[in-house]
C-alpha cells in the first residue's frame, strides 16, 4: 500500500542491490538499502552500475562524507562500482 512496503519487498526478494543510472528514486532506495547495511540489518552486495562515470558525484560525495568525519571508512567498503555491464555481471557472481 505504500512506498516503504514496496521498497521492502523488493529488498527482500533480492540477492543484492543493483543501482541503475536513475533520479531521487534511485537515490532513496540507494541510501536506505546503504543506511541498512549500517545498521547490520543484511550483508547483501550493494552496487552501483557507474556507465560512462553516471555515479561519480555521488562516489565523490561519499568520500566527501567520510572524509568529513560524518561516516566512517565502512561505509565506503559497503558499495561496490561496476563501470559496466561486465563488471556487474562479475560481481554479481561473486556475490552468490
Amino acid at each position: 500500500e505504500t512506498m516503504h512496503e514496496r521498497k521492502k519487498v523488493m529488498f527482500m526478494n533480492a540477492a543484492a542491490v543493483v543501482v541503475l543510472p536513475g533520479g531521487a528514486g534511485s537515490l532513496d532506495e540507494f541510501f536506505e538499502a546503504l543506511t541498512w547495511r549500517q545498521l547490520k540489518l543484511h550483508r547483501k552486495p550493494l552496487i552501483l552500475l557507474n556507465v560512462d562515470g553516471f555515479w561519480d558525484g555521488l562516489c565523490d560525495l561519499l568520500q566527501h562524507i567520510v572524509d568529513s568525519g560524518f561516516a566512517g571508512d565502512n561505509v565506503l567498503q559497503f558499495v561496490q562500482v561496476a563501470e559496466d555491464v561486465d563488471a556487474l555481471q562479475d560481481m554479481l557472481q561473486q556475490a552468490v
